[in-house]
Formats: C-alpha cells, structure tokens, sequence
C-alpha cells in the first residue's frame, strides 16, 4: 500500500485569476488526493493535499500545466495525514 502523505503548500507567481483552483480540484479529484485550495490576500495560493507521494506530484503537474498559470515558488512543508478525510474542497 502506498504511504498517505499530507503537504501544505503556498503556490507564489502568477497563481490568481488563471484557474489555478479550478486546476487543483479537478486534479485532485482524478487522482484520488483530499484537502483544499485557497486564495490568499497577499495574491499567493495556499493548498493542503493528502494522498500518495506520486499523485500529489501528478496534481502540482497539472497545475503548472495551466494556460496562464506561472509557478515562480513553492513552499511545501509536510503535515501528519488527516484521518477519515474525504474530497478536495476550493475556498
């Protein structure tokens, strides 16, 4: 079985406006990962993603695969895994 890994992550760039959240759901939602996706008000984008290590790289991948999205930097600490979490929320 594949070891659940929980990142929190704040996406720097051109990252508002350009579906980045939109991305992260729809990502998130096909490769099984749970968490959420937010705007921040400093224009950064701040997300928690829980799932296996390689579908996490596989919704950051789909996100920097956005038409206007530009990814200048990422943040990435790694959280304890939430228990009985279920589905990617976008606030």
């Amino acid at each position: 079985m594949m070891e659940t890994k929980r990142k929190h992550i704040v996406f720097r760039g051109s990252v508002q406006g350009v579906g980045f959240r939109y991305l992260a759901r729809q990502a998130a939602d096909r490769v099984g990962c749970t968490g959420w996706v937010r705007n921040e008000w400093d224009g950064s984008v701040s997300m928690e993603i829980q799932g296996a290590e390689a579908a996490i790289d596989q919704v950051i991948l789909a996100i920097e695969r956005g038409l206007y999205v530009r990814i200048v930097n990422m943040d990435v600490k790694e959280l304890k895994p939430v228990e009985g979490e279920y589905g990617f929320r976008t606030y």
